[in-house]
């Protein structure tokens, strides 16, 4: 058998080659990323923590129109978050009479529908949001208020 020419490689070794260096680089990540996974809340020795207070809290509210509901969800929802989230959230309308396809990604079954996309977990709350006690429960906000 004749060697390959000095340019020319022979194919099946270089694609072994090419899986093996693939293979070797994927898991030194995979078990990077274990090691820094840690459980959110609770400390290293095991007892419960009060979660960190994010920078900023993601709020989408999905509405359809501008129904007196709708209108009363929004007026509680900006009111709550000044009280307790000053300058610290964004608040997303998603009006689904414009958009009816965006219900679907957060499987939106009622309206008005308030849903925390970060901190994570993702929580929702369904309704006009008046009950301020309930909201704040739904949300995960009164850990901030205590503070």
């Amino acid at each position: 058998m004749k060697a390959p020419a000095p340019g020319k490689a022979s194919s099946k070794p270089a694609a072994k080659t090419v899986k093996k260096t693939v293979a070797a680089k994927k898991k030194p990540a995979v078990k990077a990323a274990k090691k820094t996974t840690a459980k959110k809340g609770v400390s290293k020795s095991g007892k419960s923590a009060a979660p960190e207070t994010p920078d900023v809290w993601n709020l989408r509210l999905y509405v359809a129109g501008q129904t007196p509901r709708s209108l009363t969800a929004f007026s509680n929802l900006k009111r709550l978050c000044e009280e307790h989230l000053a300058g610290r959230y964004d608040i997303e309308v998603v009006d689904l009479m414009k958009n009816p396809h965006l219900a679907q990604s957060d499987q939106i079954v009622a309206l008005p529908t308030l849903v925390r996309k970060l901190p994570e977990p993702i929580k929702r709350v369904i309704g006009d949001l008046s009950n301020v006690e309930k909201v704040m429960v739904g949300i995960d906000l009164e850990l901030i208020a205590k503070k």
